[in-house]
């Protein structure tokens, strides 16, 4: 196979779409949504009318079937203009989704998965705990079968998408019994939004994602049907590591989109700044600073747009989807850094959106894998 950087019309195309979308709807509501720590349902209702949700999965359960790649770019688009938007997105595709079109029966295929694509409702994947983080293997919340239901009992937090108004579906990660070796047995379970048991409560004065929903949930002899099982019982870890890769690939491109927009805010400011007598741009040592902006972002794209490559092509991608999170994560650090020194005093002013994206990048070191997880993940993949 020839090697090409090329993208191909179809997703060219689907870049400006989304880009004009997040350009005219996204960026004028942005502050005011982060200010007042909303949740906004009409922008989910947009981007799910523009086929922002299911965009992986087949048109059989009502999805576009587009590949990887195409969903990636439509994450970095959204996140080039707001992280809150875009994790609404990445989490409602990669951790809700993916899951039950990954995992799932044909049965739950059909149940839920035409009515998540279609942005009807929201899905959300309930794994950390308040003592289960980087450690998801120590999960506390467990499932106990009682005849034909599952009883849960636990609590999950810093849950994406799981209190939302249109939330119609957590996938929870909890201890089913003990495996042999005496390690505890993971499984995870479709919890509908309206089970008895289930306690649901938005979690507020964050620091990033301001816009988006996080939550923290409780279960209190929470029943669901014993067919709610998601995938064989027991497989629960597999699924969730399988499901944090997928994760990784958005987070990346929350990262990589992040990037570029905080470099293009520089960029502007840069050329309008008069400082003694000239723009700031004309100095070297500003030109500098958006030279290597841009050289880290341009490496940051090919290293996460061949990670998705690899996925489409049914190629192993784990190693290269630690790399890219981990990458995309930390260049976006950087930039959003020089940004804010670009626009100097400004910066730190929350009329300049450069001041939000600063702050909303610092979640990406943690979500989905800390920085440290990631580096860990690699480590073990070189052999």
């Amino acid at each position: 196979m020839a090697l090409s950087f090329d993208l191909s019309e179809e997703q060219e195309i689907l870049r400006k779409s989304v880009r004009s979308f997040a350009e005219k709807e996204i960026a004028p509501v942005a502050q005011e949504l982060d200010e007042k720590e909303e949740f906004s349902l009409e922008l989910t209702r947009k981007m799910a009318d523009l086929g922002l949700f299911g965009m992986f999965v087949s048109p059989e359960y009502g999805g576009s079937g587009l590949d990887y790649v195409s969903y990636i770019i439509a994450v970095e688009e959204i996140a080039r203009v707001d992280g809150s938007q875009a994790a609404t997105v990445a989490a409602g595709n990669s951790l809700g989704i993916g899951p039950i079109y990954y995992f799932g029966n044909d049965e739950q295929k059909k149940k839920w998965l035409p009515p998540l694509c279609s942005g009807e409702m929201l899905a959300a994947f309930g794994l950390t705990e308040p003592n289960a983080g980087s450690d998801a293997g120590n999960s506390k919340t467990n499932a106990v079968l009682d005849g034909d239901e599952w009883v849960i009992n636990g609590s999950k937090i810093f849950i994406t998408n799981a209190s939302t108004p249109i939330t119609g579906v957590i996938i929870v990660q909890a201890v089913t019994g003990t495996r042999p070796d005496g390690r505890p047995e993971l499984s995870c379970i479709l919890v509908p939004a309206d089970a008895k048991g289930l306690d649901c409560r938005p979690m507020h004065k964050k620091m990033m994602w301001r816009a988006s929903n996080t939550t923290e949930i409780y279960f209190t002899d929470c029943r669901v049907p014993k067919e709610n099982l998601l995938g064989e019982q027991g497989n629960g870890f597999h699924t969730m590591l399988a499901t944090l890769d997928g994760g990784r690939l958005s987070i990346g491109a929350m990262g990589l989109g992040g990037a570029q927009g905080a470099f293009e805010k520089a960029y502007r400011y840069a050329h309008e700044r008069i400082q003694f007598g000239r723009p700031i741009f004309d100095f070297q040592i500003t030109q500098f600073k958006l030279a290597d902006m841009a050289m880290e972002i341009e490496l940051a794209r090919n290293l996460l747009y061949k990670a998705c490559w690899l996925r489409d092509n049914n190629r192993p991608f784990s190693k290269e989807a630690a790399m890219a999170k981990l990458y995309c994560s930390e260049t976006m650090g950087r930039v959003v850094n020089q940004a804010v020194q670009i626009h100097g005093g400004y910066g730190l002013m929350k009329e300049y959106d450069v001041e939000r994206f600063y702050r909303d990048q610092k979640l990406l070191d943690i979500g989905e894998g800390t920085s440290e997880v990631q580096r860990i993940v690699i480590s073990r993949l070189l052999g």
